[in-house]
């Protein structure tokens, strides 16, 4: 004797919402880290650079161009 097909419906759903869930919190965390793959093993230096906004851009974004304590410190000579 089999199971009756309406025994098994609930189970399918829960398996799918597990599903749809999973997959909707992976592609949430996507999104927010730009595409990329989540980093794993975060030590205090990479959370800090994370946390200040800094990035690796090869050009300098504006406000760093006179950044250098070269140009703000007055002559000695």
């Amino acid at each position: 004797m089999g199971v009756p097909f309406e025994a098994i419906i609930p189970y399918v759903i829960m398996t799918a919402m597990f599903g749809v869930t999973g997959a909707g919190l992976a592609t949430v965390k996507w999104v927010r880290n730009d595409g990329k793959a989540p980093r794993r093993q975060l030590d205090l230096w990479d959370r800090q650079s994370t946390l200040r906004g800094q990035t690796d851009k090869p050009v300098a974004p504006l406000g760093y161009e006179v950044n250098s304590a070269w140009k703000v410190e007055p002559r000695v000579i």
